[in-house]
């Protein structure tokens, strides 16, 4: 697993982002079965930055934790047997499956840790692992969807070792 991570804003969280990321994104991964290298853009910003790309590409003019912008429309989550015939979702100089785009809000991550009463890396990789299952094909918009959804991120963030 390849994160490409870029930061922006004066706001640091007092953790290995790139390292917990890749670690996440990873666990997440080899959990859903995934058979290829994959890669994933992590832009760790601000609320005022994420408020502004989610007044634009969802409407809502206010912050969020994380967005999600999937490079693959998949036909059932977390199915890959059809990225085969699909040349086009894999980067043609490493051969790593293009993921998509994951945008995060520090100032998130820090005001949920201590909304929710526990540490910081576990929000952050909650908010990578949750975001890597949107990239996969997941959603969380139906009751069904969303049990699914929050089992895969618990069971994956067990794995981690990362306990609420």
């Amino acid at each position: 697993m390849t994160v490409y991570l870029e930061e922006e804003g004066g706001q640091m969280l007092p953790l290995d982002t790139w390292g917990l990321a890749e670690a996440a994104a990873e666990a997440a991964l080899d959990e859903l079965g995934c058979p290829y290298e994959a890669e994933v853009n992590l832009l760790l910003t601000m609320d005022e930055q994420i408020r502004e790309m989610n007044r634009e590409f969802r409407g809502i003019d206010r912050p969020t934790d994380v967005l999600s912008f999937p490079m693959i429309e998949y036909q059932k989550p977390g199915v890959f047997d059809f990225l085969e015939e699909r040349p086009d979702c894999f980067d043609p100089e490493s051969g790593r499956l293009m993921l998509g785009d994951i945008v995060i809000s520090k100032e998130k991550v820090l005001s949920q840790a201590e909304e929710y009463g526990h540490g910081v890396k576990r929000e952050y990789a909650f908010l990578v692992v949750h975001s890597i299952l949107h990239l996969s094909g997941y959603d969380h918009m139906e009751d069904g969807e969303r049990r699914v959804m929050e089992e895969l991120q618990e069971k994956i963030l067990q794995k981690l070792k990362i306990l609420r």
